[in-house]
């Protein structure tokens, strides 16, 4: 059995790893000028679109996949590769910008994403219930989506006197630098792979090596993932509720800026409104360790009262609105990673980063469907209705949540 001293260095070094990692997984100076790089190549809005459509179709076919190969060879060599495919086709579009070659970049980054996606989970989680320090997966997530956050926001700070000093080939230099960056701290991930059952115990395991003579191959842990998120009841209610919580809201992300405007606010003002939902989805993440002691019941709360700031927030039509989004935005973000957390605790096959995975696939699957019901809606309606209105399908979750309470206990 490890002594606590070294339990505690190990979970401190997985921390530090997993903060630099997502940090320098989102601090991409791209994020502010793609679409604006996209128009001046000549691309119209239609075509911009369909950029999207690639990019989300990719994460969605390769997610599950991907997170079978992460279970059957190494989840740390997926978080290594992942950070490096889009560096690629960051380099490609300053280099030689054109319809085909941005397609190829949403491509990379589409899978790049989808790598990742499961195997970090997977993995921490492993890891921290080796150390005997499960309890504190929920603490290390909801930092590390704090961390994701930060580099978002630090990268719209930053990306401004950037580009001019240098222009695009200025921010895909550093968007790719920071790459570069998050594949070799992913490196410094431990990794001790749990050997099967039916397998005998492994002689020695040395730091950062991976368990196991025997692991599964990638159809067998496809296949066991499957059947796992399938046969188990409690396994499918908890990975049902990651898209039903997460998928809505973050789709709603992406049009914040338009309502921060509709707010009547100078265009210089919109990015103060929107540095306070960072806030919010920061005060959110930091919230995870007290957001564990909540049941079914409080959890449900916590949804209403998300959904409520949301719909009053949306249809204030003024600057001050932005402060009840953020409040819903907080709560989201909380109720996003707890989701997880609920998820990664009734795992209990291998393959987990599958299991995890298909989460994943679903999330996408549902806010790709959402962006064209919110298209819809807010060409009919505005901005602010339409956020009001995405707002009802967390009360239906939350009464859903109320409803299966003695089935979950």
């Amino acid at each position: 059995m490890i002594v606590t001293p070294t339990r505690v260095a190990a979970t401190r070094r997985l921390a530090a790893t997993l903060y630099g990692y997502a940090f320098l997984t989102d601090f991409v100076l791209l994020y502010p000028f793609y679409v604006l790089l996209f128009a001046d190549t000549g691309l119209s809005v239609g075509q911009i679109s369909s950029l999207f459509v690639i990019w989300s179709a990719t994460g969605i076919v390769l997610e599950v996949p991907s997170g079978a190969w992460a279970d059957a060879v190494s989840r740390r060599l997926l978080l290594v590769l992942a950070p490096l495919l889009p560096a690629v086709g960051f380099a490609l579009w300053v280099l030689v910008p054109s319809y085909p070659v941005f397609a190829v970049g949403f491509v990379l980054w589409g899978a790049g994403g989808a790598l990742r996606s499961g195997a970090l989970e997977a993995l921490v989680f492993t890891e921290l219930d080796r150390l005997g320090a499960a309890d504190r997966y929920a603490r290390l997530m909801g930092r590390a989506r704090t961390a994701d956050v930060a580099a978002a926001a630090a990268s719209g700070a930053v990306a401004g006197p950037v580009f001019a000093l240098g222009g695009y080939p200025a921010v895909g230099v550093a968007s790719i630098g920071a790459c570069l960056l998050a594949a070799v701290v992913a490196t410094r991930f431990p990794e001790h792979r749990p050997a099967p059952a039916e397998a005998p115990a492994p002689v020695t395991v040395g730091p950062g090596t991976v368990d196991g003579d025997d692991e599964p191959g990638w159809l067998a842990s496809l296949r066991a993932g499957l059947v796992e998120a399938r046969a188990d009841r409690t396994v499918r209610g908890a990975l049902l509720l990651v898209p039903a919580v997460t998928a809505v809201w973050g789709g709603l992300d992406e049009y914040t800026g338009l309502l921060a405007r509709d707010t009547g606010v100078a265009e210089a003002t919109v990015p103060l409104l929107l540095l306070l939902l960072w806030a919010g989805m920061s005060a959110g993440g930091l919230l995870a360790p007290v957001g564990e002691r909540l049941t079914a019941v409080g959890y449900a709360g916590l949804l209403v009262l998300a959904a409520s700031a949301l719909a009053a927030g949306a249809l204030a039509g003024r600057p001050m609105g932005f402060v009840l989004l953020a409040v819903a935005f907080a709560a989201f973000q909380l109720a996003t990673v707890l989701a997880d957390v609920r998820l990664q605790a009734r795992i209990t096959g291998a393959a987990r980063a599958t299991v995890t995975s298909v989460a994943g696939m679903a999330t996408d699957l549902t806010i790709v469907a959402f962006y064209a019901t919110y298209g819809v809606v807010a060409g009919a309606t505005g901005n602010g209705v339409a956020f009001a209105l995405a707002a009802v399908p967390y009360l239906a979750v939350a009464l859903w949540l109320v409803a299966r309470r003695p089935a979950a206990r």
